[in-house]
């Protein structure tokens, strides 16, 4: 019965006429323009341009919010530089890291090394040995070569700058080759956690990218959607709601282009001939859904055991509760770990954040004579939290 029913799931995802390459539509792919970049593309251009010469580029830092093009025009910018140099027969590299999920020294400078084909293992070497293997690896290949370390504020904030300005201060140990480092943060305040030094040589240029507005995002899904869906697939209002809906998230080109790609995927699995404004409002919830687990999965352990308290409380029918009966709840999750609770405190603080965050609502009340406690709910669907916690088996242990 099942192989028949998944006989028939496949053969309906081979009807389905509604992606041509949905590839185009995802964050990581490269266009071939980048409508509304085009000031951003050059000014970076002609500071990675000295490269083609076979001489060592400026340094570059670019801030943006997130979704403002700054990931994709740093790498079509490399790409063409790339293309443009072996045609003239000079060797030009860039390696690419995300901060964001490599956000130790080691573990930069072994994606750095995994670049240039001179691996190293996961764990084992020290940091200074294989930042020599890095700088080896440079010297024998020679030519000019990049680094791009994207979402760096993640690096630093957890492991210092430390890495940073050994990147910024690499040419002086090196004889054949030359390196110059593209750092691109959201975070507007990033250079406040830098030493002064790395301040310095980061910056000898800056690039800020201004957030997209409703209309340019319409014709980035425009011109995408045109090669990654079918001819008249997507009905009128689909684009602009897409568009819309991102505007409002401080003009993110990434969250409309999931959006009208996730939107495409719930048309194809309803068997749907159109991509309607009603599979756009579905893909919002959905991607919301998946935000939710993300920011879980981040979280600090204890912050963790804080929303599983709530979520074990919950369970029991007692949905608002005071802060006193989450921390006992806290304590004893804590102490069946093995761990040291936090002070009442400390936890307090840690409900705030939450409560920013939107994961919990948390409301001040009035006791009377008793004083003021604070009255706490949890917002966040249980599916969610054992999707979030299902890869820690401490965790699943108490849910």
């Amino acid at each position: 019965m099942a192989g028949a029913s998944l006989d028939e799931l496949f053969s309906r995802v081979l009807r389905a006429r509604i992606f041509q390459n949905r590839e185009i539509l995802r964050p990581d792919y490269i266009p071939d323009s980048l409508p509304h970049r085009e000031r951003q593309v050059y000014k970076l251009a002609s500071v990675l341009a000295p490269a083609i010469k076979g001489a060592r580029p400026s340094n570059v830092f670019i801030y943006g919010v997130t979704g403002s093009g700054k990931t994709a025009v740093t790498k079509y910018v490399l790409k063409r530089l790339v293309e443009e140099s072996s045609k003239l027969g000079i060797l030009v590299g860039y390696a690419y890291v995300n901060c964001k999920y490599n956000d130790t020294n080691y573990r930069v400078i072994a994606e750095l090394c995994d670049a240039l084909n001179a691996s190293i293992p996961f764990t084992g070497l020290s940091t200074a040995e294989a930042y020599r293997r890095f700088v080896k690896a440079l010297d024998e290949r020679g030519g000019t070569f990049f680094v791009v370390l994207d979402e760096v504020d993640a690096l630093v904030k957890k492991s210092g700058d430390e890495t940073l300005y050994k990147l910024t201060r690499i040419n002086m140990e090196l004889y054949n080759s030359r390196v110059a480092v593209i750092g691109i943060t959201n975070d507007l305040k990033f250079t406040e956690y830098l030493d002064a030094r790395v301040r310095s040589s980061l910056g000898e240029e800056e690039l800020v990218f201004p957030p997209y507005n409703a209309a340019e995002l319409e014709d980035i899904l425009r011109d995408r959607a045109s090669k990654a869906f079918y001819p008249g697939v997507l009905d009128q209002g689909v684009i602009p709601l897409c568009a819309a809906l991102a505007a409002k998230e401080h003009g993110d080109a990434r969250r409309a282009l999931d959006l009208l790609r996730v939107a495409g995927e719930i048309a194809e699995r309803e068997e749907s001939n159109k991509v309607l404004e009603e599979h756009v409002k579905k893909a919002q919830r959905e991607i919301e859904r998946d935000r939710v687990v993300e920011v879980l999965k981040t979280m600090p352990l204890h912050s963790k055991l804080l929303i599983i308290s709530l979520h074990l409380l919950r369970k029991k029918d007692i949905n608002k509760v005071a802060t006193g009966e989450v921390y006992n709840v806290y304590c004893d999750l804590s102490k069946k770990l093995g761990l040291e609770p936090l002070t009442q405190r400390r936890i307090s603080d840690l409900i705030s954040e939450l409560d920013m965050l939107g994961i919990i609502n948390a409301k001040v009340v009035s006791k009377g004579r008793y004083g003021r406690t604070r009255i706490v709910n949890l917002n966040v669907p249980e599916k969610n939290i054992y999707d979030a916690f299902s890869n820690d088996e401490r965790l699943l242990s108490i849910l």
